[in-house]
C-alpha cells in the first residue's frame, strides 16, 4: 500500500531553494544557512513541552529509571549520540540513557531494508532491555509517523512508563500517542524529503537540552561546570584540573592535590577545597546530598 506523505511539512518543497542546482557554491550555502538560521526559532516555540520532559527525565533518574530514546535512519542516530555522549560528559552509567535505532547496530552505518516499518521491532527492543514503569522512553520521527517508533510507544503506555515525541509535523501520530509531544515546526527542507537537515539539527538541539538539563537537576553541574566528567584520556584529565581550579579559584597544585587524594573524582575534589574537609569526609557529604555540591557546602 501507497504510504501518503503530500501532507507532510517535511516533505513539502521549498520555494526558496527551488533553484539551488544553478547557484554558485557560494550562494547555494547562503540558502542553506538562511533556512538553518529558522530551526532555533521553532524550537523555542517547543520550550514548554521540552521543560515538562525534562522534569519527568530528571524525575526518572532519581528514582533508579532511564531515558530511552528510539528512531529510524538519522532519528535513531541522533538518539544514539546523545546517548553515548552523557557517559564520557557526566560521569553516567552506560544504561542510564540508551539509544535505539530500527535495525539495530548495523543501522548506525547503513540502511536496514524494512526495519523502521516493522511496528512489533519497537516493542521488541524494549523488552529486551527490559524496559519498564520507572523509564522514560522518547521516540523521535522527523516524519512523526515511523511504525517502529509508534510500536515502541504503545508499548511504553501499556506499562504505564512517560513517553515523549520529537517529530516536525504537526498533529502526528507520535504526538497524539505520547504523553509529551514536542514539535518544532522548521519548515520544508532545502531538499526535498532530506529530514536528516533542518529536521535533524532541531531534533539534536532538543536532544541536548534534554539531557543536559535533566543532568543539570541531578546535581551533575555545578554552576556552569561539567563536575562529574571522568578522566577517560589526555584531553579530560586536563580538563578535569582546570574545573576544579575554575569551582574553587584555587593553584593548579592544589587542584592536582586534591584530584589525587580523591582517586580523581571532581565534585569530591572539589568540596575539599571549598568546605577544607579531607577525602572520605566530603565523599560522605556528598553521598548525603545526593552528589549536590551545593547542598552539601549548605
Amino acid at each position: 500500500m501507497a504510504i501518503d506523505l503530500s501532507n507532510l511539512v517535511t516533505e513539502s518543497r521549498n520555494h526558496n531553494s527551488e533553484n539551488i542546482d544553478t547557484l554558485s557554491t557560494f550562494d547555494m550555502l547562503k540558502v542553506i544557512n538562511n533556512e538553518d538560521k529558522k530551526v532555533p526559532l521553532a524550537v523555542e516555540k517547543a520550550l514548554p513541552e521540552i521543560a515538562q520532559l525534562v522534569d519527568k527525565v530528571a524525575i526518572a533518574f532519581s528514582q533508579g529509571g532511564r531515558l530511552i530514546y528510539c528512531g529510524a535512519g538519522t532519528s535513531g542516530r541522533l538518539g544514539i549520540l546523545d546517548a553515548s555522549e552523557c557517559p564520557p560528559t557526566y560521569g553516567t552509567p552506560h544504561d542510564m540513557v540508551i539509544g535505539l535505532i530500527a535495525g539495530g547496530h548495523k543501522a548506525i552505518l547503513q540502511a536496514v531494508e524494512n526495519a523502521e516499518d516493522n511496528i512489533q521491532l519497537g516493542e521488541q527492543d524494549l523488552r529486551q532491555l527490559n524496559f519498564n514503569e520507572k523509564d522514560v522512553l522518547v521516540g523521535i520521527a522527523a516524519s512523526g509517523r515511523t511504525p517502529y517508533v509508534i510500536g515502541a510507544l504503545n508499548y511504553a503506555k501499556s506499562l504505564g512508563a512517560t513517553t515523549g515525541a520529537i517529530s516536525c509535523n504537526p498533529e502526528s501520530p507520535i504526538a497524539q500517542i505520547a504523553d509529551i509531544a514536542i514539535t518544532p515546526i522548521v519548515g520544508a527542507e532545502v531538499v526535498t524529503g532530506s529530514s536528516r537537515m533542518k529536521a535533524g539539527t532541531a531534533q539534536k538541539l532538543i536532544l541536548n537540552m534534554i539531557t543536559t538539563a535533566a543532568m543539570i537537576k541531578i546535581g551533575k553541574v555545578f554552576g556552569n561546570l561539567m563536575v562529574d566528567v571522568e578522566a577517560t584520556n589526555a584531553k579530560l584529565v586536563e580538563r578535569q584540573v582546570r574545573i576544579v581550579m575554575q569551582a574553587t579559584e584555587c593553584e593548579r597544585a592544589i587542584a592536582e592535590q586534591a584530584l589525587s587524594q580523591c582517586q580523581r573524582h571532581c565534585k569530591t575534589a572539589i568540596l575539599m577545597i571549598l568546605a577544607n574537609v579531607d577525602a572520605q569526609q566530603a565523599a560522605q557529604m556528598l553521598n548525603q546530598n545526593k552528589g549536590f555540591i551545593r547542598k552539601a557546602l549548605e
